[in-house]
């Protein structure tokens, strides 16, 4: 059996997050620009002349009056710091046409999709900052999502088109740029995930709030084919993936073909939500180099959250997951290569001619459904590779189940090791399919004391369970 990695912080750490701030003492106020800090007469365009004219300066901050500016899609700028302090809101309008279209990657493939509130596209050197309030206004596109799944697309099977056919507003972006910050901010009501970094390297999220989230899809932080990310001291309430590292799915990420790696998650705190540092499903282009340190988590559904898909590909490895907290989190540890397969796998309904409404009629299917359809060949090359993760000095109480782990029978999750962890729930739960899994004082604890259970699998130690 393959004995256990180090659980030494590698060198690598110090070397992540942002290396730059925009440092100019030039400043401009938008309220000088026309905007209005009423919360209804839309500030868009003044406050988007405000921040091209401090970065064709050579940048600067961006700065506003208290109030409230209602405003749709804002562009930064290299070398421009947003500033958003306290008695500040920025109030995501509820207008569509205010989210221009445009080429990124939404759950795993690259497609046109509605912009952020905030966008960095194709920048460097950016700060986002204050005490101020960020909102994204989300219930409009809560609802819509929950109309088209519900009554639309579930009764067709077409589960897993929805969250790619429901356009929705994300909150705040980072693509294809480096060395950003985003630090303090209260970020809130997103219509879908709250901040995206994709495609980027050298990033620093530090010390923002997440609230009020209760919308489908509003997933805390997630990383994206990035590398060099530090994500710090932030607390996060969403309903959906809290902290989650991404990196394509099935044929178009394997395409892309591009890791999020070097990546450092250390002093946050997850409250509602579906994960408290969830890897995948998206995983074809791999994530590795993970660091995970002194995270607490209190009522999140599902704790440190390994999930990929059949036809994903890809891989999980070198994750080292270290001094984490989970009060009445209901599965702490939870592993598994299928899942949600309504959604994770394609099936054309029978009746074409039975489509959504917002498909009626058009003489060709979108785009990204095509896409999504295209066979990963050979099979095989679908099989996600899960190992080499270590989960030590964990504590978890209050589970219904505390961990769950499900493999492939091609393809078991292997060389996963425990170091003293432990954990209190009603059942000590089950590994099937796995491989080269070590237990160092790892202690369970349930009302009946029964052990843990073990199917289809070679060489997996089984932590002690008492009552």
């Amino acid at each position: 059996m393959a004995a256990p990695r180090s659980v030494e912080i590698p060198a690598w750490v110090k070397d992540v997050g942002a290396r730059t701030a925009p440092v100019s003492e030039n400043s401009v106020i938008v309220n000088t620009f026309g905007a209005a800090n009423n919360g209804r007469t839309l500030a868009t365009a003044a406050i988007q002349k405000a921040i091209d004219t401090c970065a064709a300066a050579g940048g600067g901050t961006v700065v506003f009056e208290a109030g409230t500016y209602l405003t749709g899609a804002l562009f930064l700028k290299s070398n421009i710091h947003l500033r958003v302090d306290a008695g500040v809101t920025l109030l995501a309008v509820q207008d569509e046409s205010a989210y221009p279209s445009r080429r990124t990657r939404i759950a795993g493939i690259e497609m046109n999709w509605p912009s952020a509130l905030i966008n960095v596209y194709g920048e460097r050197n950016v700060k986002i900052s204050g005490k101020g309030i960020i909102d994204g206004n989300g219930e409009i596109w809560w609802n819509k999502f929950k109309t088209m799944r519900h009554d639309e697309y579930e009764p067709r099977g077409l589960r897993w088109a929805v969250d790619y056919d429901c356009e929705r507003v994300r909150l705040l972006v980072v693509y294809d740029s480096t060395d950003v910050t985003i630090e303090q901010v209260h970020l809130r009501r997103s219509g879908f995930w709250t901040v995206q970094i994709c495609y980027s390297h050298h990033v620093t999220v530090d010390g923002v709030r997440i609230t009020d989230n209760t919308g489908p899809s509003s997933d805390g932080i997630d990383i994206d084919s990035s590398h060099h990310v530090l994500v710090q001291n932030c607390d996060i309430d969403c309903n959906d993936d809290c902290l989650c590292l991404k990196a394509g799915r099935d044929y178009d990420g394997l395409r892309v073909n591009r890791p999020t790696e070097y990546v450092y998650i250390r002093n946050n705190t997850t409250r509602n939500g579906h994960g408290v540092i969830s890897f995948g499903s998206e995983t074809s282009g791999g994530i590795r180099h993970v660091v995970v340190q002194g995270n607490r988590a209190f009522g999140t559904a599902e704790g440190l959250r390994f999930k990929s898909a059949k036809t994903r590909g890809g891989f999980v490895s070198d994750v080292l997951i270290l001094d984490t907290v989970m009060e009445d989190v209901p599965v702490p540890f939870v592993f598994t290569l299928d899942w949600y397969p309504i959604y994770s796998y394609v099936t054309l309904p029978k009746d074409l001619n039975n489509l959504p409404p917002n498909l009626a009629g058009r003489d060709k299917l979108p785009e990204h459904w095509h896409v999504l359809q295209t066979p990963v060949t050979p099979p095989e090359r679908g099989f996600p590779d899960f190992h080499n993760i270590t989960i030590a000095n964990a504590t978890a109480s209050g589970a219904r189940r505390i961990l769950t782990s499900t493999g492939l029978d091609t393809r078991p999750i292997h060389n996963i090791h425990f170091i003293n962890v432990i954990a209190s729930g009603e059942t000590a739960g089950e590994i099937k399919y796995g491989q080269d899994w070590t237990m160092q004082n790892v202690k369970f604890t349930t009302p009946t004391g029964a052990p843990l259970k073990i199917t289809n699998s070679e060489n997996v130690e089984a932590p002690e369970v008492t009552r």
